[in-house]
């Protein structure tokens, strides 16, 4: 048999117990799960962040793999726990955007995680991905129906970052969605919605720094200048070579990207 596949993406980081905790209550439902650990290094509360994180990774996996994300800065409050099916994949993480880049362009059905039968009691008012999220995740590796988690809904969260917004006919304004390990920013401009920035002229500021260059990859770029670079995220990137753009520019993540062309 094909043994099933959990993955896990948090901002819990590896000091405390956290997922060696969801860990083992997945392992405790579901003993045969294979569980992979796509990040546990998701800015704490960065929830656009954890949302790229796993855009980037879930299309890498088999069908029926379940993806648990929890970057869930409201955890105990009124927001909703979720599960998303997609591509034959399914996501469950809160209700707060987290899981937004993964279905704002595929088409999916979301249910409300209902089912107290399948949690753990009592549930903690801080720790929901032990309590609920985990053993919902076990529940649908060990062969549970997604339809018994509970009912389709229809008005989860659409938030604002997935896209950058419009501002002029000529201009829109963005974020950076990521800072990764080399210190490059990593915008929630995608190349595919944005393609003419390979033949126009342009103007990204970031920071108090106008980019001007777009750069075909990082070892090419000019030494100490900032560039814009289309990753293989395919989204736009400010990076420098050999150098940590977030640094040098004083950015971070959530830290707004202004683009004209001319």
């Amino acid at each position: 048999m094909v043994r099933p596949i959990v993955t896990l993406t948090t901002d819990f980081g590896l000091l405390d117990h956290f997922v060696g905790a969801m860990k083992g209550v997945i392992l405790s439902s579901c003993p045969q799960a294979q569980i992979v650990d796509i990040s546990h290094e998701v800015t704490p509360f960065a929830i656009s962040e954890g949302a790229f994180v796993i855009a980037q990774a879930w299309r890498y996996f088999p069908k029926k793999t379940v993806h648990l994300v929890i970057v869930d800065p409201g955890v105990g409050t009124a927001r909703r726990p979720i599960l998303v099916e997609c591509c034959g994949q399914y996501f469950i993480g809160p209700d707060n955007g987290v899981l937004a880049m993964v279905y704002a362009r595929e088409k999916h059905k979301a249910r409300e995680i209902t089912n107290q039968k399948i949690f753990l009691h009592p549930v903690s008012n801080t720790f929901h991905g032990r309590d609920i999220f985990a053993p919902a995740a076990a529940f649908l590796a060990a062969g549970g129906r997604p339809s018994q988690l509970g009912k389709l809904i229809e008005d989860h969260l659409k938030p604002t970052f997935v896209d950058p917004m419009r501002t002029s006919k000529r201009a829109w304004t963005g974020i950076v969605l990521k800072v990764d390990r080399f210190g490059n920013l990593i915008t929630n401009f995608a190349i595919q919605e944005f393609e003419f920035l390979r033949e126009r002229p342009f103007e990204i500021q970031v920071g108090a720094q106008r980019i001007t260059q777009l750069a075909k990859t990082y070892g090419v770029a000019p030494p100490g200048e900032p560039v814009a670079i289309v990753g293989s995220s395919g989204y736009v990137e400010i990076a420098i070579n050999q150098d940590s753009a977030a640094r040098r520019l004083g950015c971070a993540a959530g830290a707004p990207v202004d683009l004209t062309i001319y």
